[in-house]
């Protein structure tokens, strides 16, 4: 997958490219014959970046909020994702999925407790999918993904939650590559200046639920290494446990 990387965005290039992974976007919703597309806004800076990709291309998008608890409104994730949608003026709705994630969980005090809880963490993502699917089919549009390389690389999603999408602009581009893209565009900065997470629960940030900075997995699919064997050998672990998530569905069949 690292070895399929062909180009790099760059301060110099940055807005060439905007208006290349733009006309991709538009030439899958041409050729679905869909409306526009639809993503799950958390505040973050890549739905935020391909939110802000879309506006600049005049492509229609529609933003869904899908919070865990009423809570969240008075969260720094609701104001984020609030600033953002102001500043481009996105239509947007929002899914309260504590409910429906609440009523899944299997509870089990024989297994580990840590297990338990990222077991649980996961039925968001994929429950947030599920919200993304039906609101696509309902209005006609794609849901538009926005895992980054730096992410996929690692295998720093869940399965068939934020995984799932039916295209996605970022899965070539790196985090350093996507805060390029964030800068440019002008997503606000309260956006590119906090720690990514993906609000699995109180606290969390990716880097340190991954032991691993997004820079030096960055440097390591850029360069080959981030100049640290110890940490290029942590990389290149996940990376081999995580393939099967980047694969199809494997289906028996006879040559």
């Amino acid at each position: 997958m690292i070895d399929d990387k062909k180009f790099l965005i760059t301060e110099e290039n940055v807005k060439d490219y905007v208006l290349k992974i733009g006309e991709w976007i538009k030439e899958h919703i041409n050729s679905s014959k869909t409306n526009g597309v639809v993503l799950g806004m958390s505040g973050g800076v890549d739905c935020s970046t391909v939110a802000a990709i879309c506006v600049k291309n005049n492509i229609n998008v529609h933003l869904v909020l899908m919070p865990y608890g009423k809570e969240y409104v008075g969260t720094k994730s609701y104001q984020d994702a609030m600033e953002l949608i102001n500043k481009f003026n996105i239509d947007y709705h929002m899914f309260d999925i504590k409910e429906a994630v609440d009523s899944l969980k299997i509870e089990d005090s024989n297994k580990d407790e840590n297990l338990v809880r990222l077991a649980h963490a996961n039925i968001r993502p994929r429950v947030r999918m599920t919200y993304l699917y039906q609101y696509a089919q309902l209005n006609n549009l794609l849901v538009i993904g926005t895992g980054n390389l730096s992410e996929r690389t690692v295998g720093y999603f869940t399965k068939w939650g934020d995984g799932a999408n039916d295209l996605n602009p970022l899965g070539m581009i790196t985090k350093k590559e996507v805060y390029i893209l964030a800068k440019f565009l002008g997503v606000p900065d309260s956006i590119i200046n906090k720690k990514p997470s993906a609000d699995l629960w109180e606290g969390q940030t990716d880097e340190d639920e991954l032991g691993i900075s997004y820079s030096n997995i960055d440097e390591y699919i850029l360069n080959g290494t981030c100049g640290d064997l110890n940490i290029d050998n942590t990389i290149k672990a996940k990376h081999e446990r995580i393939i099967h998530k980047l694969k199809p569905i494997e289906i028996f069949n006879m040559e």
